[in-house]
């Protein structure tokens, strides 16, 4: 009975908290939409709207406050996942902790970056502010130095152990998702190169395309944007060397989450047919792209006429808001008076044939795109026809040829990824050797996937606002790191420590904090199993 009655108790200061935080956000916006009305002119109109105000500067007593806030969110949402325990179970690279455990310094690094840093000396502001470590439940954190020295310690195997512990917390929001999150998984990979001035790394050389630095792998999940695997290699290296490896443990990670189908997506580099055979009979499906040899080129120009039909493109989204005259085409302007070469695309031909490479026993699906061209050159005064040829080799029997090259083309969203990752300078090469940045991108690069994580983790009520939540949960998916990085973590916060909590008080308004306490509500519950 008496049990009861507290958890009756409890749920009731339970909605009351969820009642008083509700209409402080409502008053807020109110307060805010009044202001920002296009018809809410000030009085005097004389004067610039941005006035001279009475300013004074003091400085607290006994008030802290921290502009990245948010960031206690995530540090309660990584503890949820148990992310530091996989950490520290997996990667040993102390034999004695002094103060600082294996998780304290990957989590030191993963949320600098999620603060906006950029490089390892943003470490010391962060070890400044007082409320920055109550905030954490820290009384103190790695110095730059310190976090340096740690990435020096890692070895090829130790980094096969931060890659298990990541996968292990991945797994885990993974199993939250409801069943069609587990419908397919799409696999991409894609080479970068991250470039440095600098003389003494070990493991720099020249690219193809004169460029000193490291080329890295980086291994994504389409559906969500995740960085599965990331390997740092030469700037030397071919962008395919070691991605079969990588992507037979995606595939496997994928396996166990219960994913019911597997896809394999990359550019010309990766299309390794010595592997073909093998994820064909796993029952894996790939769409590759395939180099134009002269050979092919001469099958394609070989296949009948009606083999050949038009490629449609989808049509663009129509704008949500009024339609708008569209600016004058500068370039175009700049390219016809200069007289430039200038290629114009007249359409697209799509059509299919068998294909079997040397190195297959199979024979797959060859598709093939015809972008027929016009081309004029002012200077010489000729304009002629000419025509490029695209390829692409899948196993999918079920999809049509049009289909097949939108996948393709899909693939181009990991540039997107991998822009955000060198926003938040995870592709970044701060410490001496091959090893030590390779240990520093990956770990950089979990403040990209926590932002994948807690998006995945937004509940959807059900109800009324089911839609809006679920729009809500995919734009923060689909989010910018930029945007999250100002919306969810760069919120002023005073930070206070009562008995054995702590309390992190919002100071400012935004949009995103309905979605904001609706996480952060969800995170202090339970996990369920």
């Amino acid at each position: 009975m008496d049990s009861d009655k507290t958890m009756s108790l409890a749920n009731e200061k339970g909605f009351q908290v969820k009642d008083i935080i509700f209409n402080r956000t409502r008053g807020r916006k109110r307060r805010i939409e009044r202001r920002l009305d296009r018809f809410n002119y000030p009085e005097d109109m004389s004067q610039p709207v941005m006035g001279r105000g009475d300013l004074k500067f003091e400085l607290g007593e006994r008030t802290v406050a921290t502009g990245c806030g948010g960031l206690g969110l995530v540090h309660q949402f990584v503890q949820q996942v148990g992310l530091p325990a996989e950490i520290d179970d997996r990667v040993h690279l102390f034999k004695t902790h002094l103060p600082y455990h294996e998780s304290d310094h990957v989590l030191n690094l993963a949320y600098n970056a999620m603060c906006g840093g950029t490089c390892l000396e943003d470490l010391e502001l962060r070890r400044q502010d007082e409320a920055y470590l109550n905030a954490l439940g820290a009384d103190r954190i790695p110095d730059p130095t310190t976090a340096g020295d740690f990435c020096r310690r890692f070895t090829a195997d130790s980094l096969d152990a931060l890659h298990a512990a990541f996968d292990a917390a991945r797994l885990k929001v993974w199993a939250q998702q409801p069943q069609e999150f587990f419908d397919e998984a799409r696999i991409e990979a894609d080479g970068t190169m991250v470039e440095t001035g600098a003389e003494c790394k070990e493991g720099i050389d020249i690219s193809y395309k004169g460029v000193w630095g490291y080329h890295p792998l980086v291994v994504t999940l389409a559906n969500t944007g995740e960085v599965l695997r990331l390997v740092n290699r030469p700037g030397n290296r071919p962008s395919h060397e070691g991605a079969a490896a990588q992507l037979d443990q995606c595939v496997a990670l994928c396996r166990e989450a219960g994913f019911r189908r597997i896809l394999l997506r990359g550019d010309t580099d990766f299309s390794q047919t010595e592997h073909l055979d093998r994820w064909h009979e796993q029952g894996v499906t790939f769409v590759f792209g395939m180099d134009v040899t002269s050979l092919k080129h001469m099958y394609a120009d070989d296949l009948p006429k009606e083999a050949w039909e038009i490629l449609e493109r989808p049509d663009r989204p129509e704008p949500k808001t009024k339609p708008r005259s569209r600016p004058p085409q500068v370039k175009q302007k700049i390219v016809e008076e200069r007289g430039f070469k200038d290629i114009r695309l007249v359409n697209e031909l799509v059509a299919e044939m068998p294909y079997r490479p040397h190195a297959c026993r199979h024979d797959y699906r060859l598709i093939i795109v015809r972008k027929n061209l016009q081309v004029s050159e002012p200077r010489q005064q000729r304009l002629f026809p000419d025509y490029r040829y695209f390829l692409y080799i899948t196993n999918d029997a079920e999809m049509s040829p049009s289909d097949v090259v939108f996948s393709a083309n899909d693939r181009c969203h990991q540039e997107n990824i991998i822009a955000q990752l060198n926003s938040l300078r995870s592709l970044h090469s701060p410490v001496d050797n091959l090893t030590s940045n390779h240990a520093y991108m990956l770990i950089t690069s979990l403040a990209w996937n926590l932002k994948a994580w807690m998006a995945l983790w937004l509940p959807e009520t059900p109800g009324r606002w089911q839609q809006r939540h679920r729009e809500e949960k995919r734009s923060l998916l689909q989010m910018e790191f930029r945007t999250f990085l100002n919306y969810w973590i760069l919120l002023p916060c005073q930070v206070l420590r009562t008995g054995r909590r702590i309390v992190l008080r919002v100071l400012a308004y935004n949009q995103w904090q309905p979605a904001f306490f609706r996480l952060a509500q969800h995170v202090s519950r339970p996990l369920r199993c």
